[in-house]
C-alpha cells in the first residue's frame, strides 16, 4: 500500500479487537508503528517497524511520557491513532453506578484529551500532524442502557471537533470515526444470538484509519465519519 511511508505513528490501544488489525494495517502501509498497551510487547507483531512501550494512559505525566519517548527515540510524531476505550452498559441512567460512569469517562474521554495534549505541541512545533479517535455510533444515535458510554463517546467527538478547529493553521487535521457494533471475538462472545453479518469489519475500520492519516486526505478536518454495517 505505501500511504504512510516512513511516518511515525503512535497507536493507543494497539493490541485487541481492533487495534491489532489498526497496527497491521499501519505496518502494511510503511508507517514505523509505536504500539501502546498496558499489556504490549514487541513479539505482538512481527514487524521490524513495531516497538511497543507497555503504559496506561490513566494521568498527564504518563501521556507525556509516552510522548517525550517517542519523540526521543523517532524525532517527531506523525500521527496519533487513539483507540484506547471500553464499553460498560446494560443499565438506565437512574440506575448507573458512580464507578461505572467514572470509568467510561476516564476511558474514553480522558486518555483521549491527555493522549491529545502530549502530542500537540511536538506536531505544532513540526506545522503538520493527524489525530484520529475512535468513537461510536452511540455518540450520535441514542440506544437504551449506554447513558455513560455514550455520553463519554459524544463528549469525545466535541473534543476532537474542537482540537481541529484550534490546530487546523498547523497543518494539522483531527478526525473522528463513528462505527457501529464491530465484528470481533470479545463482541461476539458477548452477544452469541446476534447476527455477525450485519456487524462492522474491523479490517474496514483499519483500512479507512490508514486513508485519514496519510497525506491525501490532509483537508479533510473535524470530520465525524459514519461506519455502521449492514445493520
Amino acid at each position: 500500500m505505501g500511504t504512510l511511508q516512513d511516518k511515525i505513528v503512535l497507536i493507543t490501544g494497539a493490541k485487541g479487537g481492533l487495534g491489532t488489525f489498526v497496527t497491521q494495517a499501519c505496518l502494511d502501509a510503511g508507517a514505523t508503528v509505536v504500539g501502546i498497551s498496558r499489556s504490549i510487547a514487541k513479539s505482538d507483531f512481527d514487524h521490524p517497524s513495531f516497538s511497543a512501550i507497555s503504559a496506561e494512559l490513566s494521568s498527564g505525566k504518563a501521556a507525556k511520557q509516552v510522548a517525550d519517548q517517542v519523540l526521543a527515540e523517532h524525532g517527531r510524531i506523525d500521527v496519533l491513532i487513539h483507540l484506547l476505550g471500553a464499553f460498560a452498559g446494560g443499565s438506565p441512567a437512574a440506575s448507573t453506578t458512580d464507578d461505572v460512569f467514572d470509568s467510561m469517562i476516564s476511558l474514553n474521554l480522558r486518555s483521549a484529551f491527555l493522549m491529545i495534549r502530549a502530542v500537540l505541541p511536538a506536531m505544532r512545533s513540526t506545522g503538520a500532524g493527524r489525530i484520529l479517535a475512535i468513537g461510536s455510533k452511540a455518540a450520535v444515535e441514542a440506544a437504551p442502557g449506554a447513558a455513560a458510554y455514550a455520553a463519554s463517546k459524544a463528549a469525545l467527538v466535541s473534543l476532537v471537533r474542537s482540537v481541529a478547529a484550534e490546530n487546523s493553521d498547523r497543518g494539522i487535521s483531527t478526525n473522528i470515526v463513528l462505527p457501529a457494533t464491530m465484528d470481533t471475538p470479545a463482541t461476539r462472545k458477548s452477544m452469541p444470538d446476534a447476527d455477525f453479518s450485519t456487524w462492522v469489519q474491523p479490517a474496514q475500520v483499519a483500512t479507512l484509519l490508514v486513508a485519514l492519516a496519510g497525506d491525501s486526505l490532509s483537508q479533510v478536518n473535524g470530520a465525524v465519519i459514519p461506519i455502521y454495517g449492514r445493520g
